[in-house]
C-alpha cells in the first residue's frame, strides 16, 4: 500500500498545529489544499485520522497511533532526498508544541543566527523524541529531562518557566493579581488528556506530593481554544498553564501567577553526545546564555530537577 507523503506531511502538520489554518501556513498551501489531502489520506486508510472541533483539530486514537511512525517515514524520505543531494542538512529541533515556550527560545536563536537552517518538529515527549536522538533522526529536544534519560543523550538547562493559574471571569479568583500556592492546597486543576505517562505527568505527581495541588486529567483533550473556552464558561474549573504559553485570546479569562512558592516548570536542551551538526554547539550556547539559574528561596521545583537548574 502505497502512501502519499504529501498527504502524510499535510496530516502531521494538523496535528503538531491541532489547526487546519495553521497547518497550511507552514506548508504553504491553502487550507482547502491541506483539508483534502488529509480527507485523502484517511480514505486510503480507511479510518479517521483527525476529530474536527470548532476550535481546530485533534488526532483520533487511530490518528495518535500512526503519528509515530508518519513522522518516522517523513524524517527518512527528507534524508534520502538530503543525501542524494549531498547539501547540508537543517537543524531538526523538537519543541514538543508550536505554542510552548521552547517555541520561543529557538526563534531567539534563529533571530540570532539567521543563517542556520532549523526544521521544527514536534512530538509526545521523550518516550519518541529520545529515540529519535539517539537514531539521528532528530538533532536537538526541548522538554523536561528525567533520570531514565537514555545513556548517550546530554543536556543543559535551558529555561524555568513559571506555571500560572488559568480562571474563567466568574471564578472566585478571577479578581487576584496573583494566587498563593497554599490557597491552591487540596485543590484539582482541569489538565484534560493529561492520563499517560509522560515527563511532565511526573512534574505534576511531584507537584502534588509537595504543595497539595492535584490534577483532573478527564476529559479528551480538544485542543487549546477548546481548553480556553471552557475555563471561560466555568466558575469552578481552573487551569494551570505555563506563564509563555501562546494562549488564544478570550475576553473572560483570567491568567493569575501562583507565588510562594512559584512553581516553575524545567525546561532543558538535549542531544545525542556524538551528535556532529554544525550548528549544534552555537545552539547550546545560545540556550545557556539565557538560562538562570533555581531560586530556592521563592520557587518550587520537582527534587530530582534541582541539583541540574542550581548554580
Amino acid at each position: 500500500m502505497d502512501l502519499d507523503l504529501g498527504a502524510v506531511r499535510a496530516f502531521v502538520a494538523v496535528a503538531a498545529d491541532r489547526s487546519f489554518s495553521a497547518a497550511a501556513d507552514r506548508l504553504g498551501l491553502s487550507q482547502q489544499a491541506v483539508s483534502k489531502r488529509v480527507a485523502r489520506l484517511e480514505a486510503h486508510l480507511g479510518t479517521p485520522l483527525l476529530a474536527r472541533t470548532r476550535g481546530g483539530a485533534e488526532p483520533t486514537a487511530e490518528g495518535r497511533a500512526f503519528l509515530v511512525p508518519a513522522r518516522a517515514l517523513l524524517v527518512l524520505a527528507d534524508q534520502a532526498v538530503e543525501r542524494a543531494r549531498g547539501g547540508p542538512r537543517p537543524l531538526r529541533v523538537d519543541v514538543l508544541g508550536t505554542r510552548l515556550v521552547s517555541t520561543a527560545l529557538i526563534r531567539g536563536f534563529h533571530e540570532a543566527r539567521p543563517d542556520v537552517e532549523i526544521e521544527i518538529l514536534t512530538s509526545d515527549g521523550l518516550a519518541t523524541a529520545g529515540p529519535a536522538l539517539l537514531a539521528g533522526a532528530l538533532d536537538a529536544f526541548l522538554g523536561r529531562a528525567t533520570a531514565a534519560l537514555d545513556e548517550g543523550i546530554a543536556r543543559v538547562p535551558a529555561h524555568l518557566e513559571p506555571l500560572h493559574v488559568l480562571v474563567g471571569r466568574g471564578h472566585r479568583l478571577a479578581g487576584r493579581a496573583h494566587v498563593r500556592a497554599a490557597e491552591l492546597a487540596g485543590t484539582t486543576a482541569w489538565m484534560p488528556g493529561n492520563a499517560r505517562e509522560s515527563e511532565w505527568v511526573e512534574f505534576y505527581r511531584y507537584l502534588s506530593a509537595d504543595l497539595g495541588i492535584g490534577t483532573d486529567p478527564s476529559g479528551p483533550n480538544f485542543g487549546l481554544e477548546h481548553y480556553v473556552e471552557r475555563i471561560a464558561a466555568s466558575a469552578t474549573l481552573y487551569g494551570i498553564v505555563g506563564k509563555d504559553i501562546r494562549l488564544p485570546p478570550h475576553p473572560d479569562v483570567r491568567v493569575l501567577p501562583v507565588v510562594e512558592p512559584a512553581p516553575v516548570f524545567p525546561w532543558s536542551l538535549m542531544w545525542h553526545a556524538p551528535n556532529g551538526h554544525p550548528a549544534l554547539p552555537p545552539l547550546i550556547a545560545h540556550v545557556t546564555a539565557g538560562h538562570r539559574p533555581f531560586d530556592p528561596s521563592g520557587e518550587w521545583l520537582p527534587p530530582p530537577d534541582r541539583a541540574a537548574f542550581s548554580g
